[in-house]
């Protein structure tokens, strides 16, 4: 075995979600290097119906099969009861709780004119919803430790936005939110917090993208990077990474100069600097709230 190798003897993970696609991966990837896995999935259909103990179970048992420690879990992360549920069975079972990857997701894909206020809702509740309720969960355990380390599934739908999936893309970039505030507030307890938008071919993105994607594009690797932002050696807090078909790309929200009125802000004066303000070079990028208003004031006060 390398010495080099990054292992997690003596890590607990919660994996979301992990009865499939990228979080049954993330969940065997993380058991084969050491660490105890709770395998969360409630086991429904991919528009979230129904349940199911069988995906959990299987991937739980493949992991101890293999010579690794690993509980089924089968509760809802949708819920306050169940998101407790689940970080309840990790520190019952292994006795703590170091990472958590928020993964679990279903799709309901509809055009904005015929999408109900219920595909809107439950595709929330499972994505923004859960993974906030399952790292609230788990929040006051790292924190009593001082560690923890944090993944939450975006998703390019959410950054760059896609047809007939308003509900999930708002959800996804959502959780690019909660992910930099968790990682501002967890900072001082050594808790990590970031985001990865997978491009990868499951049973959720089969029928969007091209057959050929398959081969080049299957779960195994996405799961490295979640591997890598959860291991104890990575500082990094608070980003967001694309990830691919073995690349892996920083994503950033930045602002560019702008333009500063001369006096009053007028709409006139708007529309006659409009290339000024979609100007994008030289780019500001704030970490956070404070620190953004500031760098405005800054830019504005400059002779």
């Amino acid at each position: 075995m390398p010495d080099d190798l990054l292992r997690f003897d003596g890590r607990v993970a919660v994996v979301t979600g992990a009865g499939h696609g990228l979080g049954r991966s993330h969940a065997l990837l993380l058991a084969e290097r050491g660490a105890k896995v709770v395998v969360n999935d409630l086991g429904g259909a991919l528009d979230g119906t129904g349940a199911s103990a069988g995906p959990a179970a299987e991937v739980a048992e493949l992991i101890v099969k293999n010579g690794g420690e690993a509980v089924a879990n089968g509760d809802d992360v949708a819920t306050p009861e169940g998101a407790e549920a689940i970080v309840r069975q990790a520190v019952e079972t292994f006795g703590q709780l170091d990472i958590v990857v928020n993964n679990a997701g279903i799709l309901r894909d509809r055009s904005l004119g015929k999408i109900t206020v219920e595909d809107f809702d439950a595709v929330l509740a499972v994505h923004v919803r859960g993974s906030f309720l399952v790292t609230r969960a788990a929040y006051p355990h790292m924190k009593e430790r001082g560690y923890g380390r944090i993944v939450n599934t975006s998703s390019p739908a959410g950054l760059f936005g896609n047809f007939g999936q308003a509900n999930y893309s708002t959800a996804k970039m959502g959780l690019v939110g909660l992910t930099k505030s968790t990682a501002i507030e967890g900072a001082r307890s050594g808790i990590t917090a970031n985001a990865i938008a997978p491009i990868a071919w499951t049973r959720m993105t089969e029928s969007l993208l091209p057959a050929e994607f398959e081969a080049k594009f299957g779960p195994e690797t996405i799961s490295p990077l979640v591997a890598y932002l959860v291991h104890e050696s990575c500082a990094t807090t608070g980003e967001v990474f694309s990830v691919g078909a073995g690349r892996v790309a920083r994503v950033f929200v930045a602002e560019g100069p702008g333009w500063h009125a001369d006096g009053d802000l007028t709409v006139e004066g708007i529309a006659a600097n409009w290339e000024a303000v979609l100007t994008e070079q030289p780019y500001l990028q704030p970490t956070e709230l404070g620190k953004q208003a500031t760098a405005s004031l800054q830019a504005m006060l400059k002779p």
